[in-house]
C-alpha cells in the first residue's frame, strides 16, 4: 500500500509531531508513505529517515487554493493508494479536494474539538473515506455535528513512553537552568500562548496557591501570540517573581520528570500532547474537564480535573497536590501506567492501518 500523508504545520510540536511518530511505527512494513509539507517546515528533516520520499512545497493556509493543483499534480506523480490528511490550515479541505478530484480515498485526521456548522460538516466531510479523531471528545463533537459514526474512529495520539519516562530528568541542571533552589515546589504549564489554553486561569489561580506555598515556582513553556499579553498580566498582578515565561523548548523529556504538578486549564483541547508526555514522565497532572483531556487526567486516578476558567478550583487542585507527596506519586505511577497502556505508538500505528485497509475497501463512503 502507498500512502500520501499531508500535514501543512511548519513547526515540529503538536500533530506535526505525531505524524512523524507515526511514519517512524510504520517505517519498514512493506508500504510505501510520502509525505508533503510545507517548504522549509521542521517536519521534513525529521520525517526524511521514515518516510519513503519528503515533498515540499508551498503551503500556505486556508486561502491558499492553489495547493489543490499542487497536490492534484503529487497525486499523479505518486498514484497513493490513499491521501492521508494530518492538519487543518488549508490541507484538509484543498487536501481533500484534490484526492477527490484525482480519485484517490482521503483519510482526515481531526486533531481539535473547535466546533463547525452543520451545513459546512455536511458539505466537508463529504471528501473523506474516513475521520480519525485523536479523541473519544472530539468523536463525540463529530456525532453532534451530524458526521456519520460509521465514517469515524477514534485512534488516540501516543508519546514516545522511552523518551518521556521516570527518572529521565537531571534534576541539578533543572535547578540551574530555571534558578530555583532544591526544595522549591515547581509547576509547569506546556502549550502554546493561545487563548483557549487557559493561562488566564492559572495567573487567576497563582494568588491562592502562593498563600498556601509561598515558594512555589511556575514555568510556562511555549509560544504563541498572547505572550506578550500574559506577560503584562503578569507584570500587573506583581508575579514575575513567581511566573516566569520559559519560552519554547525541545527538551521536554529532561524537563518534566523534575517538576511536581503539570497544570493545563484549556478550554478547548483535542487531547494534549504535552499531557501524554507528562503523564509518561509520571508527573500529575490539574488539568480543565474539556474535550479529550479527561482520557488523559483522569480524576482521582492519574490527577484533578475542575470545570474550564474555574481558577479558584485550579488553585484548590494545585495545592491538593503540593500538600501531599504520596498522592502525588500514586497519580503519577498511575498516569505512567496509563500512557504504556493506552497510548503507545505501537497501538497508534496499528489503529491508523486499519483504517487505511478500511479506506481502500470503500468502508465509511
Amino acid at each position: 500500500m502507498k500512502v500520501l500523508h499531508v500535514e501543512a504545520g511548519m513547526h515540529l510540536y503538536g500533530g506535526a509531531l505525531q505524524v512523524v511518530f507515526l511514519l517512524q511505527g510504520l517505517h519498514g512494513a512493506g508500504d510505501q508513505h510520502l509525505l508533503a509539507c510545507p517548504t522549509g517546515s521542521a517536519i521534513a528533516d525529521a520525517a526524511r529517515p521514515y518516510a519513503t520520499a519528503v515533498h515540499e512545497m508551498p503551503m500556505k493556509g486556508d486561502a491558499d487554493v492553489g495547493l489543490v493543483g499542487r497536490l492534484r499534480k503529487l497525486i499523479r506523480q505518486e498514484r497513493p493508494d490513499v491521501v492521508h490528511l494530518h492538519s487543518r490550515r488549508g490541507s484538509d479541505l484543498w487536501g481533500g479536494l484534490a484526492a477527490r478530484l484525482e480519485g484517490v480515498p482521503a483519510v482526515l485526521s481531526r486533531r481539535v474539538d473547535n466546533p463547525e456548522s452543520r451545513a459546512w460538516v455536511a458539505l466537508k466531510y463529504r471528501l473523506y473515506r474516513r475521520v480519525i479523531a485523536i479523541s473519544n471528545g472530539i468523536r463525540d463533537v463529530l456525532l453532534d455535528e451530524g458526521v456519520p459514526a460509521d465514517k469515524v474512529v477514534c485512534v488516540h495520539s501516543s508519546v514516545d513512553t522511552e523518551r518521556y519516562r521516570p527518572g529521565g530528568g537531571d534534576r541539578p541542571w533543572f535547578l540551574s537552568e530555571f534558578g530555583l533552589e532544591p526544595g522549591q515546589p515547581v509547576l509547569a504549564m506546556v502549550a502554546q500562548f493561545i487563548a483557549r489554553k487557559g493561562h488566564r486561569t492559572l495567573i487567576d489561580a497563582m494568588p491562592a496557591v502562593l498563600q498556601a506555598h509561598p515558594r512555589a515556582r511556575v514555568l510556562l513553556f511555549g509560544q504563541g501570540p498572547e505572550q506578550p499579553a500574559i506577560d503584562e498580566l503578569i507584570r500587573a498582578r506583581g508575579l514575575q517573581g513567581s511566573v516566569v515565561l520559559a519560552g519554547f523548548r525541545n527538551d521536554l523529556q529532561r524537563v518534566l520528570p523534575c517538576l511536581d504538578v503539570v497544570v493545563h486549564p484549556a478550554t478547548m483541547e483535542g487531547l494534549g500532547v504535552a499531557l501524554l508526555q507528562a503523564a509518561a514522565c509520571g508527573v500529575p497532572m490539574v488539568a480543565a474537564r474539556a474535550g479529550g483531556i479527561p482520557e488523559i487526567v483522569v480524576d482521582g486516578r492519574t490527577g484533578i480535573l475542575i470545570e474550564p476558567g474555574d481558577a479558584p478550583a485550579l488553585a484548590r487542585g494545585i495545592v491538593t497536590l503540593l500538600d501531599a507527596p504520596a498522592l502525588r506519586a500514586e497519580y503519577g505511577g498511575a498516569g505512567r501506567a496509563l500512557a504504556l497502556n493506552e497510548f503507545s505508538v505501537e497501538a497508534m500505528v496499528r489503529g491508523n492501518r486499519a483504517v487505511y485497509q478500511q479506506a481502500v475497501a470503500g468502508l465509511g463512503r
